[in-house]
């Protein structure tokens, strides 16, 4: 696959998106860059807001197995995973694959459920597989998670851990449209459910392509280092008990080269950095009084990028 084909196929799952979504170009942007790298994607807004019509207008988009699990109290690790039952016709146990096993899996409303719960998707997010009794299987690629939850202070939530919250690629939000927005929405539901009409454009192979595509894109080492600048401020930083770590340093790496692949362009750019840092970091910062908000991680990644120099340099290959 050439360059221009990832843009133009990228554009094309966009153009999709937007037969549904209204006015959130940007947001649809990142999701498509989480896409590129592989990565999981954490929508945190207020209910109501489009979260979840967002990960299906993603789904029906790709030619792919979508799962959906909604997340509750009572919902056991098991339900996510799936489990070994015992077969009395076959007299053996057998195992029955959970929702986990699919290509796009919507873990809807995810601090809902008990942190045992949550945990169960630690594995699955991070290594692509499954291990229940001693044996490990393969989730199919691709495998993406899009997880909605709302706001850490709404009623019957249990916070995500750090742990679980760094293995998302992106923590992103919906926001409220504005007022020519909403009346777009309204119109658009009017009739019919644009939603139930999308078609896939993307084939899970042309996906993993796409993926491959982003590797080549190429990063000049004052970009290295511009990154590792910003990334070792976040640990430096009085309010932070823990800054970013290596892996949240990897992200930020392959969300700038599939930020630059989305724009059609073969090298990245310090803009790109500064693009892709908020939301690649911010959510992996725990600050000193334990708050694991988004916007005050959001406040301090952007004091640190008012403070570090942005490199001058042609970074073309």
């Amino acid at each position: 696959m050439e360059l221009n084909q990832a843009a133009e196929l990228l554009s094309g799952i966009k153009q999709n998106i937007n037969k549904v979504i209204v006015g959130k170009n940007e947001t649809v942007e990142m999701l498509l860059t989480a896409l590129c790298c592989g990565g999981h994607v954490l929508l945190e807004d207020v209910p109501g807001t489009g979260k979840t019509m967002l990960a299906k207008s993603l789904a029906r988009s790709l030619d792919g197995e979508f799962h959906r699990i909604q997340f509750t109290p009572d919902l056991l690790p098991s339900d996510v995973t799936g489990l070994n039952y015992y077969n009395q016709k076959a007299g053996e146990f057998v195992f029955r694959p959970g929702p986990v096993f699919g290509n796009i899996l919507l873990a809807d409303e995810i601090n809902r459920a008990t942190p045992r719960t949550q945990s169960s998707l630690l594995e699955c997010m991070e290594e692509r597989q499954v291990t229940m009794d001693g044996v490990t299987r393969k989730l199919p690629a691709p495998f993406l998670v899009i997880a909605t939850q709302n706001p850490i202070e709404t009623v019957g939530t249990f916070p995500l851990p750090e742990a679980q919250l760094d293995r998302f690629y992106m923590m992103l939000s919906m926001g409220l449209p504005e007022h020519d927005e909403e009346v777009a929405i309204l119109e658009r539901f009017l009739r019919d459910d644009p939603l139930a009409e999308l078609q896939p454009v993307c084939s899970g192979k042309q996906l993993l392509e796409l993926q491959d595509m982003r590797k080549t894109i190429y990063v000049h080492p004052v970009l290295l280092n511009y990154m590792v600048d910003l990334i070792q401020a976040t640990r430096k930083k009085q309010s932070a008990v823990s800054g970013v770590s290596p892996r949240g340093s990897l992200a930020l790496l392959n969300a700038v080269r599939a930020w630059a692949m989305l724009h059609g362009r073969s090298y990245a750019t310090p803009e790109d950095v500064k693009k892709m840092a908020v939301p690649v970091l911010s959510h992996r910062i725990t600050l000193e009084h334990g708050s694991l908000d988004r916007r005050s991680g959001e406040q301090l990644l952007l004091e640190i990028l008012n403070q570090i120099p942005v490199p001058t340099e042609r970074f073309e290959r």
